[in-house]
């Protein structure tokens, strides 16, 4: 079973950095930024986590909670987040039940081998826990501010899917 938009995304809870358990239930009221990276410390996932980073800001303005994930053990995610000094929450899915229940386990090639690994996904989930929209295969240059302006438009009633 795979998350589809305009329906409500299962609920879930998970181990995450801070020594805290984040439950998707938990979070209504609230809208939600779920975004999966392939791994901690790596120049593209710095990156991408010193975008939500840097505009966290703006997302609280809009009702809008941001988590990542990545396989990642809960050591290397309190690592990178202290590292990157991120102001939002990091999942560890080593047993990739998340990772799952989004579908961003996909096969990948590096230096020509072919390996299971996380696709880089952005969801953004709706007050209500439905999905609002998705980014898969998601680009990191631009990406936190089109998911920002997304957020924004969910915010005040005017995202069109």
């Amino acid at each position: 079973m795979s998350v589809e938009i305009d329906h409500p995304v299962p609920d879930f809870s998970a181990p995450a950095t801070g020594d805290k358990t984040v439950t998707l239930s938990k979070l209504r009221g609230q809208q939600a930024v779920v975004y999966f990276y392939p791994k901690a410390s790596t120049p593209g996932c710095t990156t991408e986590g010193g975008d939500f980073r840097d505009r966290k800001p703006q997302f609280d303005a809009a009702n809008t909670v941001i988590i990542g994930v990545s396989r990642d053990g809960i050591r290397a995610q309190e690592n990178f987040k202290a590292k990157q000094d991120f102001n939002f929450d990091l999942i560890s899915d080593k047993d990739e039940t998340v990772c799952q229940l989004f579908d961003v386990i996909k096969l990948k090639k590096m230096y020509g081998k072919e390996h299971l690994g996380i696709e880089r996904s952005t969801f953004l989930i709706d007050s209500d826990g439905k999905l609002a929209q998705e980014w898969r295969g998601v680009k990191v240059p631009g990406h936190v501010d089109e998911v920002l302006d997304a957020a924004k438009a969910l915010n005040n009633g005017s995202l069109n899917n």
